[in-house]
Formats: C-alpha cells, structure tokens, sequence
C-alpha cells in the first residue's frame, strides 16, 4: 500500500502504459482520476470506488483547467499527477507537415505542461506533491523517422528538469520515466519487421512490459523517492543500437 490514500491524476490511462499504471495505483491504495480521450476506453472501472473516469483531450486547456478544478472541488488536495497522454506519428525529414509537428507538440508538451502548472498551485499549498512526465529513450538518443516525436518527448524531459529546480523549495517533487522498448499497441504500429529489428537488439531480445514501466510510477510517486526529483528513470534494457 504504498500509494494509500494518494489522490493522483494519471492521463492517457485507456490502454498501454497509462492502463498499467492506473492498475498499479489503485492496488498500491490510491484514489485514481482516470483520464483518456477515448470515450468508453475506461468504462469498466465504473462502479470501482477508488476510480473517477475523465474523459477529455489533454490538448484543450479549458478542459485541462476543468479537471484540475473539479480534483481541487472534490477532494482538496492531489498528491500525484502522472503526465502520460502522448501520440505518435512518424515522418522522414522532408515530409513533416506543419500539422503534424502542431497536433504532436499540442497533446504531448503543451498539454503536460499545462497540467503541471495547474497541478503545481494545488500542490504549492500543500507543500507537497510528486509530478511524473512519461518521456521516452528517443528523447533521450533519437530516433530515425521520428523528429518530431522525439522533439517532444525531449522538451518533456527539459520540463522535468526545470520544474524540478522551481518547484523543488516548495515541496514538490518532478522526475521523468524514460521508457524504452515497451510492448503496447504504440509501439507495435511500427510494424512487425521494425519491430523484430528492435527485438534483436536488446540483450534479453524482449519487449518491456507496461507493468514494468507502472512499477518505476509507484516508486517515484511514493515516499520511498522522497529525495528524488529532477530524474530521468530509463526504464530501458541497453538496447544496443
């Protein structure tokens, strides 16, 4: 129960990562808000008490400011908020439209960045409260085909370490997850030859799992991090290449 009594926001929560880490939370003893954009993705945790469903798209501030005001209504606090919505879309250099580096920046930076600033003053006043940005490796190294993705979820890993140094006298703690090959139906869009490529070149030649990347959430959400903040947690098996 390492995450008793924690009321936490977790976006993206539908499927993938988000899902596992939802699951992780509440077995962990917390109170989850469950967001996706997906209508209907998390209906099966309707009747669970533990869980409130908020549906809405992580791109649109008014919606962003709505949530965060309805945690703040309901129960006065939010101790954790896991930054976990994100898309993906690959494009070779030279055939980016403006489009697609607005739609990807609009979910995967303004859309963090916009609830960690809203989740911030809650947690200024409590002067206390922990911040999780879901990056990914290919902030870190980069990634053929993905510019643009990578861009993002590099600016997220900037955000972490910014926020982490500002917030830091306050009481609040912001690490990133880093994940790397994860087996989820993002990851497997590639499709299967680029995927076998990627297999082969990890020591253990197997995806990760998303339960293992829920794992990494708890600890950093917990007070077991306590004296941990501005980190970026590669939960990543050395790939090779």
């Amino acid at each position: 129960m390492l995450l008793k009594n924690k009321i936490c926001l977790v976006t993206g929560a539908g499927k993938g990562i988000g899902r596992s880490i939802l699951d992780a939370f509440l077995q962990e003893g917390a109170f989850v808000y469950a967001n996706d954009c997906v209508e209907g993705s998390l209906d099966e945790y309707i009747s669970n008490p533990n869980v409130k469903i908020m549906y809405f798209d992580v791109s649109d501030s008014t919606f962003n400011r709505e949530a965060i005001l309805l945690i703040k209504k309901e129960k006065g606090r939010l101790d954790v908020l896991i930054n976990n919505a994100g898309i993906m879309q690959d494009a070779l250099i030279g055939t980016i439209p403006r489009s697609l580096m607005e739609s990807l920046f609009a979910t995967n930076v303004f859309g963090a960045m916009e609830l960690l600033q809203m989740a911030a003053k809650i947690m200024i006043r409590q002067r206390k409260g922990s911040i999780i940005n879901i990056s990914s490796i290919v902030g870190i190294t980069g990634n053929p085909g993905q510019l643009v993705y990578s861009a993002t979820k590099g600016a997220i890993i900037s955000i972490t370490k910014t926020a982490a140094k500002e917030l830091g006298c306050r009481g609040i703690r912001v690490n990133a997850i880093a994940p790397g090959m994860i087996d989820t139906d993002m990851m497997r869009s590639i499709g299967e030859v680029h995927l076998q490529h990627h297999i082969d070149n990890i020591p253990i030649k197997r995806l990760g799992k998303a339960e293992e990347v829920a794992s990494a959430c708890v600890f950093l959400a917990s007070d077991m991090a306590s004296y941990i903040s501005g980190s970026v947690l590669q939960v990543d098996y050395a790939v090779l290449v």
